[in-house]
């Protein structure tokens, strides 16, 4: 594959929890090389689809196609196989806490490889310098910042060179210095890797200086798609109420009740 071919495809997807729909017949296509966001309110099911994509859900209808190979949940050989070429950061980086900052970054090379101690070591230490942790290998997660296990994260995330990069929620909880530390991070392995990355956020301001593409997602459906800059200039109500972060729009304020009075007993 070459950058610009598409890397992954979803088409006519749907998936519900019992009744309650998350994702309506919806399409979204990633292209190799790519910085793409997943954007809405909480709840819309941004971290589903990566659930989905990943094969840890299956979808009620459509398709997951990865590098030309459908994501079949059905087939554990075919789906551990494609895991590989994914990685994925968690909320809030999901650190082994009774490991070192270097066993961290060195598990899943031990864990999906043959390679010498000798040449894990080189690699280990390669992705922390690209993180700016070489210096910290020897600690544990509990003596160092909450940003900086977040770039620890990001080092085991990359440590395979996967072709798709999952973020979910990168930025939750950092301090703006080390929001804007990952964000530039985000872009700058992205385009080393020749990869694809997703981000689910709803940090506009951070996501917008980085992304190629933006897909925001509202009621179960691609309620708006496009740049960063063409959504900047959006007269759509969503797009405008979510990107200013406005208390009303088509997004409300109030979850859907009946009168309050009734509530209180005051009408029959």
């Amino acid at each position: 594959m070459k950058k610009g071919d598409t890397l992954l495809d979803i088409k006519n997807m749907s998936f519900s929890y019992g009744e309650r729909i998350i994702l309506d017949d919806v399409d979204l296509s990633f292209k190799l090389g790519s910085v793409v966001a997943i954007m809405g309110g909480s709840g819309m099911g941004k971290t589903t689809l990566l659930k989905l994509i990943g094969g840890l859900l299956t979808p009620q209808k459509g398709t997951v196609t990865f590098a030309g190979q459908k994501v079949d949940t059905s087939d554990s050989a075919a789906l551990y196989k494609i895991r590989r070429s994914m990685g994925m950061l968690f909320q809030f980086g999901a650190l082994f806490t009774d490991m070192t900052v270097f066993d961290n970054v060195a598990f899943p090379l031990r864990e999906q490889t043959n390679l010498s101690e000798e040449l894990i070591r080189s690699l280990v230490l390669m992705k922390l310098d690209a993180v700016g942790l070489r210096g910290a290998a020897s600690l544990y997660p509990a003596e160092i910042s909450g940003g900086m296990s977040r770039r620890v994260a990001l080092a085991r995330t990359i440590a395979l060179d996967p072709l798709l990069i999952m973020y979910d929620e990168p930025f939750a909880g950092l301090d703006p210095i080390s929001m804007g530390v990952t964000s530039q991070l985000i872009r700058k392995l992205n385009d080393a890797l020749g990869s694809t990355s997703i981000i689910v956020t709803h940090d506009v301001a951070e996501t917008f200086e980085i992304a190629d593409y933006v897909y925001m997602i509202s009621s179960g459906k691609i309620a708006a798609q496009g740049t960063p800059e063409e959504l900047r200039h959006s007269q759509d109500p969503f797009v405008v109420q979510f990107i200013n972060g406005l208390p009303d729009g088509p997004v409300k304020f109030q979850y859907p009740a009946p009168p309050f009075s009734k509530d209180l007993g005051l009408e029959a």
